[in-house]
């Protein structure tokens, strides 16, 4: 008994020695902060603990994105015995040991075994060889964390016979919560402008953030009690001097960023750009601004502008930070240095303008006349079809009368578009030949 209480005392001292992101470890799924597609109500890996009928499963994610957690819930919620072991520290000999203790613990007590493997990508091939005829039998339930991509580090036959889970980077709101917990936690509060530096800081990493904040707290006590964090506190934590980026500066930076992209100034893109993710501003809107910029200020001069933008935006969904930030960085760049045109954003405009003032009917060969009785309205007389035609086009009206005159899209001379110009200009001079 005393050694029971002696044990008890020793066990609840070291928690409340421990680090502000273990104190904080949920205790159920439902205080897990992010990772919503696989834990949120009926989702794929929250539906396989609850039920306790996970299979083997690989946990690829960046650092403090709750890999540990999940295992870790994982081991309070099942029946079946939970072992963990470190590939840095475990050896061939302590795999075969734990089956071993695996294949007698399921004939004694018909009880089975999962093995949590922290960093597999650590196991060497000789060791994963080791591990794969027990994980194959299902002897040993494997679950697996990793911080690197499984395909690469984890042996085919390991990763075939296990469930891929990816876990992705904390949103800046998930930042956030964590963060609240945190100070109630220490008992402490901070100022909105101390928390923001943090989120912005933690690249997603829920650790990270926890903890900067714990340092914090540690620095703002040195004032009184109860602590509070200023944003002095928090940038000592960080080693790193919080951007000012209030609301005048977001439409500020923003705007700088485009005005220097719209000017053919690659360097002075990137400096806005770079200043914009230092600052925490959503690469989401940074990559839709250029998607817009490369219509509004490019366009036909460069086609090719949009689908390079489209694909940095995708990149990012694909590929999210730090490393999607060479794909946006390539973008602005590009974007940067592309020939410019607004003709696209006059012709709109002008047209959008003309709809909206004048209107018109549709004109009678230009109406569907594939319906039956369409005929009979005359709907589609006298339409000529373009691919009859050697050239590929011809001359009809295909505009309400009262417009049939108005000029919407003016090629510049710029890049592609002086191409365009040029077929354009060519059947203007085809046309007059033929009313000649």
């Amino acid at each position: 008994m005393a050694d029971d209480l002696f044990s008890a005392a020793a066990t609840d001292r070291l928690e409340r020695q421990s680090p502000l992101a273990a104190r904080l470890r949920p205790r159920n799924l439902d205080e897990v902060v992010g990772q919503q597609h696989l834990l949120g109500q009926g989702m794929p890996l929250r539906a396989l603990i609850e039920a306790d009928r996970l299979s083997s499963v690989i946990l690829w994610g960046p650092p403090g994105t709750g890999k540990t957690t999940i295992a870790q819930l994982l081991a309070r919620t099942t029946k079946k015995a939970f072992v963990q072991l470190s590939a840095v520290t475990a050896s061939v000999k302590d795999v075969r040991a734990e089956a071993a203790k695996a294949e007698q613990r399921l004939g004694e007590r018909g009880q089975g075994t999962i093995l949590f493997l922290d960093e597999v990508h650590r196991f060497s091939k000789s060791q994963q060889d080791t591990l794969l005829p027990s994980v194959e039998s299902g002897l040993l339930v494997l679950v697996g964390a990793t911080t690197e991509n499984p395909f690469f580090e984890v042996n085919a036959p390991l990763l075939s016979r296990s469930t891929l889970f990816r876990l992705e980077l904390l949103e800046s709101d998930d930042l956030r919560t964590l963060l609240r917990r945190g100070l109630e936690m220490e008992g402490a509060t901070a100022d909105e402008e101390a928390l923001e530096h943090i989120v912005s800081r933690s690249d997603g990493d829920g650790r990270h953030a926890l903890t900067s904040l714990e340092v914090s707290v540690a620095l703002s006590v040195e004032r009184g009690k109860p602590p509070h964090v200023v944003l002095a506190d928090a940038e000592a934590a960080l080693s790193t001097r919080a951007l000012r980026y209030g609301q005048d500066e977001h439409y500020d930076i923003i705007s700088a960023f485009i005005k220097s992209v719209r000017g053919s100034d690659a360097d002075a893109g990137l400096y806005w750009f770079a200043r914009m993710l230092d600052a925490g501003e959503d690469p989401r809107y940074i990559a839709r601004r250029m998607v817009i910029l490369a219509s509004e200020d490019i366009g036909m001069a460069d086609p090719q502008a949009i689908v390079i933008a489209n694909a940095a935006a995708q990149a990012l969904e694909f590929v999210g930070l730090p490393e999607a930030k060479l794909n946006l960085a390539q973008a602005v760049i590009y974007l940067a240095t592309a020939p410019k045109s607004n003709t696209v954003t006059t012709a709109i405009g002008a047209a959008s303008n003309d709809v909206r003032t004048s209107g018109g009917e549709v004109p009678m060969h230009l109406r569907d006349g594939h319906y039956q009785g369409a005929s009979q309205l005359g709907h589609g007389d006298g339409y000529d079809y373009p691919h009859n035609d050697p050239r590929g086009w011809v001359e009809q009206q295909y505009r309400p009368e009262k417009l049939s005159n108005q000029v919407y899209y003016q090629p510049s001379n710029h890049g592609y578009e002086a191409d365009v110009a040029r077929r354009m200009a060519a059947h203007t001079v085809e046309l007059q030949e033929e009313i000649e």
